[in-house]
């Protein structure tokens, strides 16, 4: 590929994934969680606990935010704080089993809308390219 293809298609990338997002927003429910409290559960659950500061990093937000993310979270009892054994200065953060439930119960309205309109409006093989390009965008995100 070019470089003129690549900035082609990162340009149609970020406008396709900036559309989504806002699509994603309009849709927000009161009580649901917000995308950078999915993404942070979604995140402890896959990868395990990790300290705030860690936290912070990975999804690109200043720690003030993280905690602000972190504290509902808390709050709603999805995730617990607790030191680090092998460093008692440090807290680390783990999803507890609600958490973990809610994470993979996937019930939101905005997940039911997303896979009623993938199942009405994309083809199987539509479907698996999607689901395929996944662990690719969540690398590309982390890259940036």
């Amino acid at each position: 590929m070019t470089d003129e293809e690549l900035l082609q298609a990162s340009a149609d990338l970020r406008v396709a994934l900036g559309r989504l997002i806002r699509r994603l927003r309009q849709g927000y429910v009161v009580g649901e969680l917000t995308l950078p409290e999915r993404s942070v559960l979604s995140r402890l659950e896959r990868e395990g606990p990790a300290t705030p500061g860690c936290l912070a990093d990975l999804e690109r937000v200043k720690p003030q935010a993280m905690g602000v993310t972190l504290a509902g979270l808390v709050e709603r009892g999805l995730v617990e704080r607790r030191k680090d054994e092998t460093d008692g200065r440090k807290v680390l953060m783990s999803v507890t089993e609600a958490g973990v439930k809610l994470v993979t119960d996937r019930r939101s309205e905005t997940g039911r809308r997303m896979a009623a309109a993938l199942a009405e409006k994309f083809t199987e093989a539509e479907r698996r390219e999607l689901i395929t390009a996944i662990p690719l965008i969540e690398r590309l995100a982390d890259e940036l």
